[in-house]
């Protein structure tokens, strides 16, 4: 009886050493949402969980990622690359056979990875997780993970790829958000249609909220909380105009609050700038493996730990509309931003830039109010359509990038250098600029019918 004890007992004890040394990972992700719209972050939207979330971890005020739609913000995520490096950098994407993602290498260290929720990830070869809840995140897929990971004493990786608040805004109590009573973002016109989809919007987003806090209820049960590395990120920016499908910072900028107890100071911020391709090399560190030379992304394991205060440089994002639900057949943009100013370029500046919020019913009321001669309706959808060839914006100033300085003397060597990074990071990634926008179809499994290149042979940038 009493060796069955001590075995029972020593048997916890390296199961506990062995979570410690290598931590369970929640990864949730939202759809669609504006970060700063996050209450997390000053906005309107009520996130109780994700405030008191981020009072017992760090939260990044400086996250961002690579491209301001779904499917290739979801490629870069998993596979610590950027899009045109590994083929996924339309929407509906698909990366290349050779590239590996966190499941792979996960799987090298004895992790089990599971995904609940929305996809939008492609071939399933790269992706070999597993598969749950394809018709939306459910929380208690969670409890069933924690439970076996408890009883087998194997780490594991659970992303809770949740749906909202991506459109329709059909979930949440919108009461909670009188219309009337709501301070617009600068970047939207103000009418009725407006402030009621915003409403909707915003409740959808405390929908997110309360999936988060279920989740995190169900860690808070289990013996697995103080082993576990929880990180939240709210993907891009909404489909309003200005946003999604843009390479401002509304469409780029990400939230992004992490706990990881006894590594992580409660209640901490950071103001390094990191990316969603840093992710993987960052639960790399954390399992105990070594980062592969190929990936783009770099871990920021020391900023969470606070051994650092500052991990990047530069930033860099790319927009394909060609291929996208009513877009442009093309129109193709690329960006790279500093602590503070953000450099975007539009290769096609004479196209007319359209996708699915220009077909919308909202911007089609911002156009009557424009002919009428509403001149704020003017403005923002003539600029939403209609882009110079260089737009450059100081985001302490100008945080919705709307005062293009591009003409400004006194920034012209801040303009300078920042197109030189560009060009340098589109030469790094093999990205041709219009002619790798052209093809763009053959990177969607619906549409390719091209042979896919070999793998470069590292990542030097």
């Amino acid at each position: 009886m009493l060796r069955s004890i001590a075995y029972s007992l020593l048997s916890v004890i390296a199961c506990g050493s062995a979570l410690a040394a290598q931590p369970n990972i929640l990864l949730v992700i939202a759809d669609d949402c504006t970060y700063r719209d996050l209450g997390v972050y000053g906005g309107q939207a009520k996130t109780p969980h994700l405030e008191k979330l981020a009072s017992e971890g760090m939260k990044f005020n400086s996250c961002f990622q690579a491209a301001p739609m779904c499917s290739p913000t979801r490629h870069s995520l998993y596979t610590g690359l950027y899009p045109v490096k590994s083929g996924a950098y339309p929407n509906h994407t698909m990366a290349y056979d050779w590239v590996k993602s966190i499941a792979h290498y996960l799987h090298q260290a004895n992790y089990t990875t599971h995904i609940s929720g929305k996809t939008h990830i492609s071939p399933r070869s790269v992706f070999p997780f597993e598969y749950l809840d394809q018709g939306g995140m459910n929380p208690q897929s969670f409890g069933k993970v924690l439970q076996a990971s408890t009883k087998s004493g194997r780490p594991f990786l659970f992303i809770a790829a949740s749906d909202e608040p991506h459109a329709p805004w059909d979930k949440g109590d919108a009461s909670a958000y009188p219309p009337a009573t709501l301070k617009l973002p600068p970047v939207v016109v103000d009418t009725t249609e407006t402030r009621r989809a915003f409403s909707q919007y915003l409740a959808e987003i405390t929908y997110f909220d309360s999936q988060v806090g279920e989740l995190l209820q169900q860690l808070e049960q289990s013996p697995q909380r103080d082993h576990t590395f929880v990180i939240v990120l709210s993907e891009q920016g909404n489909s309003f105009p200005f946003a999604k499908w843009t390479c401002y910072d509304a469409g780029l900028q990400s939230g992004c609050i992490t706990r990881w107890p006894g590594k992580t100071k409660p209640s901490s911020t950071s103001e390094a700038l990191i990316e969603y391709i840093d992710v993987v090399p960052t639960l790399l560190e954390m399992a105990g493996l070594n980062r592969p030379e190929i990936l783009d992304g770099r871990s920021f394991v020391s900023v969470l730990t606070g051994a650092a205060t500052s991990h990047k440089d530069f930033v860099y994002g790319l927009q394909t509309t060609r291929g996208i639900h009513g877009g442009s057949d093309h129109y193709g943009i690329r960006s790279v931003r500093d602590t503070r100013f953000r450099y975007i370029r539009n290769l096609t500046p004479n196209a007319t830039f359209q996708n699915a919020a220009t077909k919308d019913s909202t911007f089609k009321a911002w156009q009557k109010m424009a002919a009428a001669g509403d001149a704020h309706a003017q403005r923002l959808t003539h600029e939403y359509q209609h882009r110079p060839a260089e737009e450059l914006y100081d985001c302490e100033a100008d945080p919705w990038n709307r005062q293009n300085l591009t003409h400004e003397p006194r920034l012209a060597d801040k303009l300078a250098e920042l197109r030189t990074k560009l060009d340098a990071w589109m030469k790094q990634q093999g990205d041709d600029g219009q002619t790798t926008e052209m093809k763009a179809l053959e990177r969607m499994p619906r549409k390719s019918t091209t042979k896919k290149p070999p793998p470069p042979s590292k990542a030097n940038f």
